[in-house]
């Protein structure tokens, strides 16, 4: 119990000994200089390896464990020894008798009633599962069995003592007790400050206190010592990281969060296809329960496909084919009732319209008696350019269908067709069977009260981008066929892109999918295709992506577009194989813990009760982004596998990205489907928490989840995912910088490379103060993952002398707080302060020069948009003709999106140098590492040189 040995490659063994008094710290993944400079780290997993740091000079041993779980014991016990010494196995003793032993007890006294030493086994099982929902009642029978059975003894009663070790190994998981030993100095549970060091620096709490802590710990702690005491225990714990509290989803998303202010344009419209329809495409039923469910899911676009009907009473169903019919009045009454149930903003009514004219007349009186005013019937301002904002139609329905143009006087007029049905019928070769008029008119009569009802949602046929340029109207929209939008996608993604800026478009499904499966709507979301409309009553991946796309808007059913696709003046191309421009790529780390309680996949019944789960982490997004990767699989446990494996994602464009977690059934005759959980990238909360896992039908699946630990960093340097320790120490030569395209225009070419400079000075103060920050990461022992906070924890300890006296204190009077030497340290500590020093440097050359190269960014940015409005006139006098003079205005574009990014990185990096000085003020205090009397210097008191750079004032480009 007092020195680690080991077997050496050379032959002195004497030397292959550390005294255990000697180790600093035991350091969990390759965080050391010899993991990171090695050439084989890159095929070492990071959560099998681990580092024993010894010695004045902090050595290294470098150890790779053969699975994580191994690891995370070594780890464990190492770190008891180094708290404990000899004494280790004597506390592991006592604390068996500890305050979660004496609370189990209790369990167990106030079953015993009659104080008899034992329970019923019945009574036994159904304790624990009280305690613990999840585990199955043929699972805590059989190791009570199984228990029994070691110790000779049979019958139906159970003892204290087995009835406490029976819970011990059911209710403990490791992977929890890992994380608890990791912050409370390896005690037995959390007192007030280990949790409050807990959320602040690994769950990213801000704003925390003692009493913040009291209050978890009251909430979750079933123990009445530790309540009284202030102490989490590991059943607290446990409870507190499976709570709602600690899900993956953000809560603050839970509400409509986002400006509603935009125009209609600028939203994606959650949208469903035939809505009536609840089965397949052709012979299904038409049910009022489509329009019922598709609302309650926060639906905002529905359809209508009306005919004529008996007894002069429009239905509702598809034309040409064998699907049954429904009373189109029945179904307004339903709309009136469920429109907004789910959400107070606008629902768009798509009519698909055949009826004769006195059934449309029919139609109008029922829509204008049973909706009333809800219906938005007021014309389009014809000097506005944009539709109005969801907030301005709030609580109104608008339809969008065929109107009369204005040329048109009569009471009734002509106009062409859309049939969506007619065109599956044909592809089914079922033209003239059961059904007549199958061949649709290509035009049809209109009345004039019917086309009155359609103000902003006008249906008109699309004929080409350059056209619908010159002569659409705003309040125009043209609905694509899925093959005809996936061909505009492909061909002309820009275009698409522009157009969508200003028009609302309707993608609807091939007629080819007479089986209602669905479409991916990230391929038409990332051309910014507002109305993509789904079969809901399909599920799978692709409603999978629909339910959790619209999950992040309080589930209002829209959903703000990203910037660069609504900015007037943008450059983005939907397939983009690479960076987009002006956009800060993210990297996304996933690490998959653990599994609880994952149910049989439907139908296996052939495998029994035997699950080999793995897990697929999939990434949905434009080209650049789509990527997955999986687990190895855990064999036979789908109550508790341990995964235990890191994922790293490059998120190129992450307000249009999605993380899908899927858990699936290794079975060699196919892999079947456990559970799942869809979020957007914008949703994620950082740290740890617990998935919970749904059905194929989008039901939460009982105590099913996944335990992951999420991390979001900024990529530094281009290219692939940097290599730690390496493009650290990029030379400044090597580094990319933002480049801006020629035009070929003299006057405007002459605005852009004033630009140069500021968008060169604001990278090498984004990338110094990134790069030093990495450096001290490193320094710390901690991977690029972490943030100051953790790295000043981990770094504490380093800072007490024997006395545990301090030798560097951080002098927090100090605008950028600065490390104090209390007399002789060692080297290895001044190389800590050395490269602490450099990054101070880096943080104040980003907080005093900001302000400046941003105002000189942005004054580039304006004086080059005074030339947009006639910049094809210019072209042209410059000698520009046709193809060159589209690829100037495309290069302005790119220039002004370069421009813009470039000034919100630097906003962002400002606003991330805050914070690092933030976290280093408040773990200072934490850890006791400040000086004297410096602990309350106020860190919020507003100083020029801290003021956040303001947000684009209205008047600026772009707005």
């Amino acid at each position: 119990m007092q020195s680690l040995r080991w077997e050496p490659s050379k032959k002195d063994s004497e030397k292959a000994k550390i005294d255990i008094k000697s180790i600093k710290e035991v350091r969990t993944g390759k965080n050391t200089d010899i993991f990171r400079s090695n050439g084989i780290s890159d095929q070492i997993s990071e959560d099998c390896a681990f580092s024993v740091i010894y010695g004045e000079n902090y050595e290294s041993l470098d150890l790779v464990a053969n699975s994580a779980d191994v690891a995370n014991i070594w780890v464990t016990g190492l770190r008891y020894l180094i708290s404990y010494g000899k004494h280790t196995l004597d506390m592991l003793e006592s604390s068996q008798d500890n305050m979660r032993t004496s609370w189990v007890s209790q369990m167990f006294s106030e079953i015993d009633v009659d104080n008899l030493g034992h329970i019923t086994l019945c009574n036994a099982v159904q304790c624990i599962r009280n305690l613990n929902p999840g585990l199955k009642t043929s699972k805590i029978e059989l190791k009570f069995k199984e228990l029994h059975k070691s110790k000779d003894t049979a019958g139906t009663e159970v003892t204290r003592e087995e009835f406490v070790e029976v819970f011990h190994e059911l209710c403990t998981r490791p992977e929890i007790y890992f994380l608890l030993v990791q912050f409370s100095s390896n005690k037995e549970f959390l007192d007030t400050k280990d949790l409050m060091m807990f959320l602040e620096a690994e769950q990213g709490v801000a704003h925390i206190n003692e009493e913040i802590s009291l209050e978890i710990i009251h909430k979750y702690e079933p123990s009445k010592e530790g309540q009284e005491k202030g102490w989490l225990s590991i059943d607290g714990f446990t409870n507190y990281l499976m709570s709602p509290d600690c899900y993956i989803f953000d809560p603050e998303h839970k509400k409509v969060c986002q400006d509603m202010k935009q125009p209609l344009s600028h939203y994606f419209i959650n949208s469903s296809h035939n809505t009536y329809l609840i089965e397949d495409q052709f012979r299904g039923p038409s049910d009022i329960t489509g329009y019922i469910r598709a609302l309650k899911m926060g639906c905002r676009s529905v359809e209508l496909d009306v005919w004529d009907g008996p007894d002069n009473e429009p239905v509702i169903y598809t034309g040409h084919t064998m699907t049954s019919q429904i009373v189109f009045r029945s179904v307004i009454d339903i709309i009136n009732k469920y429109a907004f149930f789910a959400s107070e903003y606008p629902l768009i009514l798509c009519l698909e319209n055949h009826c004769s004219i006195k059934q449309q007349k029919v139609m109008v009186q029922h829509m204008k008696k049973i909706l009333g005013d809800k219906l938005y019937t007021t014309s389009p301002n014809v000097e506005e350019t944009y539709l109005p904002s969801p907030d301005v139609l709030k609580g109104k329905i608008l339809i969008k269908a065929k109107k009369l143009s204005s040329s048109c006087s009569g009471v009734e007029g002509d106009v062409t067709d859309e049939d969506e049905g007619a065109e599956m019928s044909q592809r089914m070769g079922k033209e003239n069977a059961e059904q007549p008029n199958s061949v649709p008119a290509k035009r049809f009569q209109l009345c004039k009260e019917l086309s009155e009802l359609v103000s902003i949602c006008k249906s008109v046929q699309f004929k080409e981008f350059q056209v619908s340029f010159q002569v659409q109207k705003y309040w125009e929209v043209c609905s694509f066929n899925e093959v005809l939008a996936s061909k505009y996608a492909n061909e002309n993604p820009g275009d698409f892109v522009n157009y969508n800026k200003r028009f609302l478009a309707r993608v609807f499904p091939s007629p080819m999918r007479i089986d209602s499966s669905n479409m991916n709507p990230q391929d038409f979301w990332k051309c910014g295709c507002q109305i993509v409309a789904m079969n809901f009553q399909t599920p799978g991946l692709m409603m999978d992506l629909n339910i959790g796309w619209f999950s992040q808007n309080g589930n209002c059913g829209y959903v703000l577009r990203p910037a660069i696709m609504r900015e007037e003046v943008s450059f983005f191309s939907a397939n983009t194989k690479d960076s987009v421009p002006g956009v800060s790529p993210q990297l996304l780390h996933i690490k998959i813990i653990s599994g609880q309680n994952f149910p049989k996949p439907k139908g296996s019944g052939a495998k029994g009760d035997v699950v080999d789960p793995y897990v697929y982490v999939e990434i949905h997004g434009i080209p650049a982004d789509c990527a997955e990767q999986r687990t190895k699989t855990v064999h036979q446990n789908g109550d508790t596998p341990i995964f235990d494996e890191s994922f790293e994602f490059q998120i190129n464009l992450p307000e249009l990205a999605m993380v899908r977690f899927v858990v699936l059934d290794d079975d060699y005759i196919g892999d079947e489907f456990i559970g799942q959980y869809t979020i957007p990238f914008e949703c994620l909360q950082t740290g740890y928490r617990h998935v919970p896992l749904q059905s194929l039908t989008g039901e939460v699946l009982a105590h099913a989840s996944l335990f992951v630990h999420v991390a979001i960093t900024n990529r530094r340097g281009g290219g692939k995912p940097h290599k730690r320790g390496l493009s650290v120490r990029k030379g400044k030569k090597s580094r990319e910088y933002a480049s801006l395209r020629t035009l070929w225009i003299k006057t405007v070419d002459e605005v852009f490379k004033n630009a140069q400079p500021p968008i060169r000075d604001a990278t090498d103060l984004r990338e110094n103060m990134q790069n030093a920050v990495v450096s001290f990461k490193e320094l710390c022992g901690l991977s690029s993952v972490a943030n100051l906070m953790q790295c000043m924890v981990a770094v504490s300890p380093r800072f007490l002398g024997p006395d545990n006296t301090p030798l560097v204190v951080l002098n927090l009077n100090e605008q950028y707080p600065t490390m104090e030497l209390q007399g002789i340290v060692p080297e290895v500590l001044k190389k800590i302060v050395t490269t602490y020093d450099t990054m101070m440097q880096s943080l104040k050359a980003l907080l005093e020069n900001a302000d400046a190269v941003y105002e000189k960014i942005v004054h580039c940015q304006k004086a080059a948009m005074e030339f947009h409005e006639h910049l094809h006139s210019i072209g042209t006098r410059e000698g520009l003709k046709e193809r060159k003079l589209q690829k100037a205005v495309e290069s302005f574009t790119w220039n002004i999106t370069i421009l813009k990014g470039q000034a919100d990185l630097l906003k962002y990096a400002k606003n991330e140098t805050l914070e690092n000085l933030k976290q280093i003020h408040f773990a200072a205090v934490s850890c006791g590492l400040n000086k004297p009397g410096t602990e309350n210097a106020d860190v919020q008191k507003p100083r020029r040189s801290l003021e956040v750079i303001p947000e684009k004032a209205s008047d600026e480009p772009g707005e």
